[in-house]
């Protein structure tokens, strides 16, 4: 990614303000703020880009917190240098550092772009802060909770929401969103809302309703404000990919039903018709003729005997 210079945030606050009074001779702000290699226009319109976000309420911030970003200042890029070291070396002039492969960053002067003042910094001090530019706490209620924790860890360590600025300011900031609060340098928010679309856009997150009317006022000075081009991301967060999927449901096993063998009837016993016998209903076989009989009674004979 390349450098965001103090001189060339400089040049679009002094472009803004000589077209606010009138002044023509310089480049317009537009102009100058489409030349920020930090803001290229090769994704076209900001407002254009703006009208693409989904318009929706805040969610709920359940279940935020800073880790659900990650590592904070995570080397994303592999270069050595963590995240803040190289925010500050990219927004810094006259920078020295700790170490020959100048990652660690001890001193250097910042042209504030949420205050326009100039700040001189020194390792240890508490003048400069790293803004996210789509604070982590509005980006979780504007849909980040539904983006896997590699996306959201991402988000976090983007060089495109990442700004060394004033510490009151950014501290003042908080995690409010454009409806609520804007840099005090009027020349900047141009830049600042074109980079929260941006954001917005690239981590497929949502506006609000107030905060889409106020990114559309501060865009009417600059209609031609551009904004990188940005390849939007799929969330994939664990309400959608990454939730372990439910294994399918296995096919109901058919069970052969047991067919009992047939109980061959016990033989009838062998008996002698007309003779007594002891079970009402027994059956029997004739001894001699084969004959089934049944030991019952008779309408003249109330003993049981062996009947046809």
């Amino acid at each position: 990614m390349k450098i965001l210079s103090a001189h060339n945030l400089a040049a679009t606050a002094l472009a803004a303000a000589l077209l606010l009074t009138g002044c023509s001779s310089l480049p317009s702000a537009e102009s100058a703020a489409a030349a920020l290699p930090h803001l290229a226009s090769n994704g076209g319109a900001a407002v254009t880009m703006l009208n693409t976000l989904p318009v929706k309420g805040k969610a709920a911030k359940t279940g935020y917190t800073r880790a659900q970003f990650g590592q904070a200042w995570k080397d994303v890029d592999r270069n050595g240098c963590d995240t803040r070291n190289d925010v500050l070396k990219r927004d810094f002039t006259g920078t020295r550092f700790s170490d020959a492969k100048k990652c660690a960053v001890t001193s250097g002067m910042l042209k504030d772009p949420y205050t326009a003042k100039s700040i001189r910094w020194v390792k240890g001090g508490n003048t400069v802060d790293i803004d996210h530019v789509v604070a982590l706490g509005q980006a979780w209620v504007a849909g980040a909770q539904h983006l896997s924790l590699t996306q959201r860890t991402a988000l976090a360590n983007d060089p495109l929401n990442l700004l060394a600025v004033d510490a009151h300011a950014n501290r003042a900031k908080g995690d409010r969103e454009a409806s609520a609060w804007l840099p005090a340098n009027k020349a900047f928010r141009c830049v600042y809302v074109a980079t929260q679309i941006a954001v917005k856009k690239k981590y497929a997150l949502s506006v609000t309703s107030p905060e889409k009317a106020m990114m559309l006022q501060m865009l009417k000075p600059c209609p031609k404000q551009g904004v990188p081009k940005v390849i939007p991301i799929k969330p994939a967060g664990t309400s959608a990919v990454h939730a372990a999927p439910k294994p399918a449901p296995k096919p109901p096993v058919a069970v052969k039903p047991v067919i009992k063998p047939a109980v061959k009837p016990a033989p009838l016993a062998k008996v002698s018709p007309g003779a007594f016998c002891s079970t009402n209903g027994a059956k029997g076989i004739g001894k001699s003729n084969g004959k089934t009989y049944t030991c019952k009674k008779s309408s003249t004979d109330t003993r049981l005997r062996w009947r046809v």
